[in-house]
């Protein structure tokens, strides 16, 4: 399991925030950041990484473990849609067909890994 750097009472209180509307860049980083490691808890592995520019990344699902260059299953997207696919205000199936995610490798698929919070 990958150590916490985001408090869970903190992440929580960003993310509530960012729910709610407000947009500063403190409380986007602090509610993507908690939500990439929600999720890298809940699905520990290293074959797939999952971004969010220019707050954070993730690896997480089980499977082979990348280790050097760009990994084969990459998620991309922005933290607004990041924080609604996290929270179950956007389901994964519309992210992609809308293109506001890009995944590209056969594991890239987070269908059934969210809502987390």
């Amino acid at each position: 399991m990958a150590k916490r750097k985001v408090a869970i009472e903190d992440g929580r209180a960003a993310l509530a925030a960012a729910r709610k509307g407000e947009t500063g860049r403190t409380v986007l980083a602090t509610a993507v950041r908690y939500l990439l490691e929600e999720l890298a808890e809940r699905a520990p592995g290293n074959s797939v990484e999952v971004r969010v520019p220019p707050f954070g990344a993730t690896q997480c699902v089980a499977g082979p473990r990348h280790t050097r260059g760009t990994p084969p299953n990459v998620i991309e997207t922005d933290p607004a849609t990041w924080i609604a696919l996290a929270t179950g205000e956007l389901d994964w199936e519309t992210a992609l067909a809308d293109s506001r995610v890009v995944a590209s490798g056969s594991r890239a698929d987070l269908h059934g890994l969210l809502p987390l919070a």
